[in-house]
C-alpha cells in the first residue's frame, strides 16, 4: 500500500474512531461512530430442541431498517426456531468499524453489515478476517435537499450536503457522484465544488433543521426523517444501478466460527432465507415486527410518516449482489479512500446455496470473489 495513500485512509479511520458516542436510535447512523452494544443477550423465542455444534452464537445487527432481515428475525423468533437448543444471543451497534472489532474479538460471530466496513475488515486482515456468507437488503439510500435551496441536481454544487460518515458506504457513493458530475472535492476534507459535511445520521435531521446543511444522501430511515421536516427526494440511489440493485446490508461471520460450526451457520442463514421470504410474503406484518424491534433495541418506535416510505424504499433479498460490492470499492479507490483491495476470497456462499437448494431456490454467485 502506498505510503501516502495508506495513510489517508488511517487517518479517515482515525476520524471515525473520533466521532462521538451517540446511541443508533432509528438508525441514526448508517455506518458511523462507536458501537451501543446490547449484551442482554435476551431472545424472543427461547431456545429449545435439539443443541447444535455450540451452546451460543452471538448475532451482531445495527438498529437501523436496511437491517431489517435481522430485526424481523430476532423479532419473530425465525432464527432461533433454526437454531433449536443453540441461543441466540444479540448485540446492537451503530458503528461498522466497532463491529468489525467486535467480529474479530470473538465478542459477535455472525453479523450484518454494510459493504464498506466488510470490505475494510476483510482488507486490513489480510483475507483472515471474515466471510460474506449472504445478502440482506438492496436501496434504502436517498439523496434528499432542502427544496428552497436545491430544485435540480445541478443545483447541488455549492451546497453543503451530508453523509454519514468518512469514507462509509454513503460518502464513497455521494463522492461518486459527485465527481462523475466533474466538481471537485477533497475526499479526506469534504471541501470543494460540494462541501460534504460528516454528520452522524441521529443528528442530521437537526443539523438540516437548523439550516447548517442544505441536504444528505442517507440511509432510510434518516432520509424519509428529512422528508417529514420538509426535505426533498431529489435522487434514489437505486435508479445509478443496473436493475436499480445494489448492496446495503451483508452477512458476514467469524472465519474461525464458520470452520468449528459450519451447523450453526447454516442454521443461522436458513432463519435468514425464511425471514426475507416472510418479509416479502407479509410486508406490513413485517414492517410492524420491525419498529417492534427497533422500539426494544433503541427505546423508540418510528412514527408512521417515517417507518412507511422508508420501508418501501428497501428490497430484502438472499443475494449478496457481488458485482455492486466490487463497484463500491472501487467507487472508494476512485475517491482516494482506498487503495485497490484484493477481494479474492471475501465471499463463501456455499452455506446459503446449500440452504437455497433445500428450500427450492436458485443459487446465488459470487462474481468470482468466493473462497477457492
Amino acid at each position: 500500500m502506498p505510503a501516502n495513500t495508506s495513510a489517508s485512509w488511517r487517518r479517515g479511520l482515525a476520524a471515525v474512531a473520533a466521532l462521538p458516542l451517540l446511541a443508533l436510535a432509528a438508525t441514526a447512523c448508517g455506518y458511523g461512530s462507536q458501537a451501543k452494544d446490547d449484551t442482554s443477550g435476551k431472545t424472543n423465542v427461547a431456545a429449545k430442541g435439539k443443541k447444535l455444534s455450540a451452546d451460543t452464537v452471538k448475532i451482531g445487527y445495527f438498529g437501523n431498517l436496511t437491517h431489517g432481515t435481522a430485526l424481523v428475525g430476532n423479532q419473530k423468533g425465525f432464527f432461533q426456531k433454526e437454531l433449536q437448543g443453540t441461543k441466540a444471543q444479540y448485540q446492537t451497534f451503530n458503528a461498522g468499524p466497532s463491529e468489525i472489532e467486535a467480529l474479530n474479538g470473538g465478542a459477535i460471530d455472525i453479523g450484518w453489515i454494510g459493504p464498506s466496513p466488510a470490505v475494510n475488515g476483510y482488507t486490513k486482515s489480510q483475507g483472515k478476517s471474515l466471510r460474506i456468507i449472504g445478502g440482506s437488503a438492496s436501496g434504502g439510500v436517498k439523496l434528499v435537499v432542502n427544496p428552497k435551496k436545491i430544485k435540480s441536481l445541478d443545483d447541488v454544487k455549492g451546497k453543503k450536503i451530508a453523509t454519514p460518515q468518512l469514507g462509509n458506504t454513503q460518502d464513497v457513493a455521494f463522492l461518486n457522484w459527485v465527481a462523475e458530475k466533474g466538481w471537485k472535492v477533497d475526499a479526506n476534507s469534504g471541501k470543494g465544488e460540494v462541501s460534504v459535511v460528516r454528520t452522524d445520521n441521529k443528528i442530521t435531521p437537526d443539523a438540516y433543521k437548523s439550516g447548517s446543511i442544505d441536504g444528505a444522501w442517507v440511509p432510510e430511515p434518516t432520509a424519509s426523517k428529512l422528508v417529514a421536516e420538509g426535505g426533498k427526494v431529489l435522487l434514489d440511489e437505486s435508479d445509478l444501478w443496473p436493475g436499480k440493485k445494489f448492496v446495503i446490508t451483508n452477512i458476514i461471520v467469524r472465519q474461525s466460527f464458520l470452520k468449528e460450526h459450519p451447523d450453526v451457520v447454516e442454521a443461522v442463514l436458513r432463519g435468514s432465507v425464511k425471514t426475507n421470504a416472510w418479509i416479502n410474503a407479509n410486508p406490513d406484518e413485517a414492517k410492524a415486527a420491525a419498529n417492534k424491534q427497533l422500539a426494544a433495541d433503541t427505546g423508540k418506535a418510528l412514527p408512521a410518516n417515517v417507518l412507511d416510505p422508508a420501508w418501501k424504499s428497501i428490497r430484502f433479498t438472499d443475494d449478496p449482489l457481488a458485482s455492486t460490492l466490487g463497484t463500491e470499492a472501487a467507487h472508494a479507490v476512485k475517491a482516494g479512500l482506498l487503495v485497490k483491495p484484493d477481494l479474492k476470497g471475501i465471499y463463501d456462499l456455499a452455506p446459503l446455496n446449500k440452504v437455497l437448494k433445500a428450500e427450492g431456490k436458485g443459487a446465488v454467485a459470487d462474481a468470482g470473489l468466493g473462497v477457492k
